[in-house]
């Protein structure tokens, strides 16, 4: 069996141990089974239940220590790649939590218990979520929420994607300024042009006045005592600083030092208790004055300014926020971008997220083909082993899809779609179309065309999108939030300010304002515009007889840069079409293409990654040998994704929650849980 690399993260520089491939860290696998309901079966369908076993909401049992197996990853992927710990499916009555954390889960899972809605969850889980998965997501970063609301069956998408500042122009990440046209110091992601105004804070803010039931201070008491008393250092953060290099880039910033290093300048080891008081200080103002103490003039957004124009010693590139910036920032809500798969309408996140649009096209051109005899064979906990035909159409579909999305999608309120709207590119006659375009025996040549709408053309730059991370929840009401949240790159700008990182959210620009040929390109810099963004949060629902809208089916979303439109794709097959369980779809390979390489995720421990001589790596494996026959480039480089789903289904004769939490990343179902 292959064998990975074991690295202790109090000491990177130590020979490496060897340890058996498929774990993510020895304790954290031993708490999810100890924590998260389910039971022992391989395939969670057709059986016929006995009455359900109660089991108390939210307990969390064990401990989240651990070592840490840190895998050589897909290259530039945004963040390390720590192994595959499998996880079982868990069943809950009336509401479910699922964050990529078991402590932001459990803070969230008890908001849910003690009757507050699934806005009020996620508003005190992302901030836990600031102390214990800093390097993927803040208050100094943004996100993107998707609500339905059960009584009305409307579906809101929340806007809190940072802006780029009113002083920018086309040339902010490549130039110093129109006098010095060299590079920004020490590089784009690293210096204070990476930084946009933050956004989550004004969007959680925005969501909670129409949705919150609790009151918007409370849901701070968690994370404050949280920063006060301490908490043990996690895995994957500990894993995120322990790097020779990104030691050498948090030793830059000396508040980041202070926090993440030692006083001998080494990182601080997993389940090292850690306080962060100034973040505590930081969440108390905006509890008790509103995120308008984190926007306006005041000592946090003055510090945050400050920061944003640091040179440190004139080797980093000061950005040009200011203190109107942040005053004038203001989260939006906008119409969610909604299209039909067979049975089932699918509600994505509309631009400046690509997220909605691609993986509606995703869909709607694999709506052409029959997923379902194209299932994974050897049905297991862990998602089988997909069959060489259905990847290849959901890679072939992502290669289409990606094509249009790096064509055409920005800020709309900057740059509008082909036709004004996101209907031309999901317009079901165009989609088949392009469908058309997939053969069952051969790989198309890459990279495919872009669709022609007609128009100016536009350039299309692949830009490397970065880390986030997810939260999904259902509340006792039957509301739903599904919210990708993001500073960008792990530890985002490598800036931190009042106990918390600052994002390098900007990166998601074009650097290049217009293609070799001349054309603008549509996600180029401009003042007070959002990055073009991957990020996916994902609702799907039943349809009635008449094609309106019906209950509510399924929500999914992952962290994982531009990747994740192809990991929130293959979920959504897996479950819609493939009927496998929430917990066996996000465990599945991770698989997809991007119209450049189609990738296997080689952590899983059903892909065999082994080289043959003379061969690959993955040469050895079906599937992997099977998509290069049929002419496909494949990666089996290690996936970092952070899938989670909640699915509705019946068990037993009654309605109930089915979730699952990806075992590539911490995270933990919790809820009313039950075992059939």
């Amino acid at each position: 069996m292959r064998q990975r690399t074991t690295f202790d993260p109090a000491l990177p520089a130590s020979p490496p141990r060897r340890r058996p491939r498929g774990w993510l860290m020895m304790a954290t696998a031993a708490l999810l089974l100890s924590a998260c309901g389910g039971d022992d079966d391989d395939d969670h369908h057709g059986h016929k239940p006995p009455p359900p076993q109660p089991v108390a909401g939210c307990e969390l049992n064990g401990t989240t220590g651990g070592e840490v197996i840190v895998l050589p990853g897909e290259p530039g992927a945004p963040e390390v790649a720590t192994g595959y710990a499998p996880k079982r499916t868990v069943y809950a009555k009336t509401y479910m939590a699922v964050t990529n954390n078991p402590v932001s889960t459990k803070v969230a899972c008890d908001i849910l218990k003690d009757g507050g809605t699934a806005v009020d969850a996620a508003v005190a889980a992302q901030m836990v979520l600031n102390l214990v998965e800093p390097q993927s997501s803040g208050i100094g970063g943004g996100a993107f929420i998707m609500h339905y609301d059960a009584q009305t069956k409307k579906v809101i998408a929340y806007d809190g994607r940072e802006t780029a500042p009113s002083g920018a122009d086309e040339n902010y990440l490549r130039w110093k300024s129109s006098t010095d046209q060299t590079p920004p110091l020490p590089n784009a992601v690293r210096s204070g042009r990476s930084i946009g105004t933050p956004g989550t804070l004004r969007v959680l803010e925005l969501a909670h006045r129409d949705y919150g039931k609790k009151t918007w201070k409370e849901l701070f008491s968690p994370a404050i005592k949280l920063a006060t008393d301490g908490f043990a250092i996690p895995p994957r953060m500990a894993a995120s600083i322990s790097s020779a290099t990104t030691v050498q880039n948090i030793k830059r910033d000396p508040e980041m030092a202070a926090y993440f290093l030692n006083p001998d300048g080494t990182p601080r080891a997993v389940n090292t208790i850690l306080k962060n008081p100034a973040l505590a200080q930081t969440f108390t103002a905006v509890a008790e004055g509103g995120a308008d103490a984190f926007y306006k003039d005041g000592p946090i957004a003055r510090a945050i300014v400050d920061k944003i124009r640091t040179t440190y010693d004139g080797g980093t590139t000061p950005g040009v926020t200011t203190l109107d910036d942040l005053a004038n920032y203001q989260a939006k809500k906008r119409e969610p971008v909604c299209t039909t798969y067979r049975q089932y309408e699918i509600c994505g996140m509309p631009p400046p997220s690509s997220g909605g649009i691609a993986v509606g096209q995703i869909l709607g051109i694999l709506e052409n083909f029959d997923m379902a005899s194209h299932a994974p064979t050897s049905m297991d906990q862990n998602g089988g082993k997909p069959s060489v035909t259905g990847v290849h159409l959901v890679g072939e579909a992502g290669n289409l899809a990606y094509a249009d999305r790096n064509q055409y999608v920005a800020d709309t309120d900057f740059v509008p779609l082909p036709g004004g709207s996101p209907d031309t590119m999901l317009n079901k006659s165009y989609l088949a179309q392009r469908a058309g375009m997939i053969s069952l025996t051969a790989a198309m040549p890459r990279p495919v065309p872009a669709g022609n709408f007609g128009g100016a053309p536009m350039g299309a730059p692949i830009i490397a999108e970065r880390g986030t991370t997810h939260l999904s929840l259902v509340d006792k009401y039957g509301n739903v939030v599904a919210m990708t949240t993001t500073i960008e790159s792990g530890l985002g700008s490598y800036h931190m300010t009042g106990g918390f990182l600052l994002n390098n959210e900007l990166t998601d620009f074009s650097a290049e304002p217009v293609d070799a040929n001349g054309a603008q390109i549509a996600n180029r810099v401009q003042p007070l515009k959002r990055p073009r963004s991957s990020m996916s949060p994902t609702l799907v629902f039943e349809r009635k007889g008449d094609g309106s809208r019906g209950d509510f089916k399924m929500t999914t979303g992952s962290p994982g840069g531009a990747t994740i439109i192809q990991y929130v794709a293959k979920t959504l097959v897996g479950v819609l079409d493939w009927k496998m369980d929430a917990q066996q779809a996000v465990s599945m390979i991770d698989f997809g293409s991007n119209n450049a390489t189609m990738i296997v995720g080689g952590e899983h421990p059903n892909v065999d990654t082994s080289t043959p001589q003379g061969g690959l790596p993955g040469d050895n494996d079906p599937l992997v040998k099977g998509l290069r026959n049929l002419g496909h480039t494949v990666s089996v480089g290690n996936q970092s994704s952070g899938l989670s789903a909640i699915v509705r289904e019946t068990i037993g004769g009654a309605p109930a929650l089915v979730g699952g939490a990806d075992p590539r990343r911490e995270g933990v179902v919790l809820g009313d849980t039950f075992r059939p």
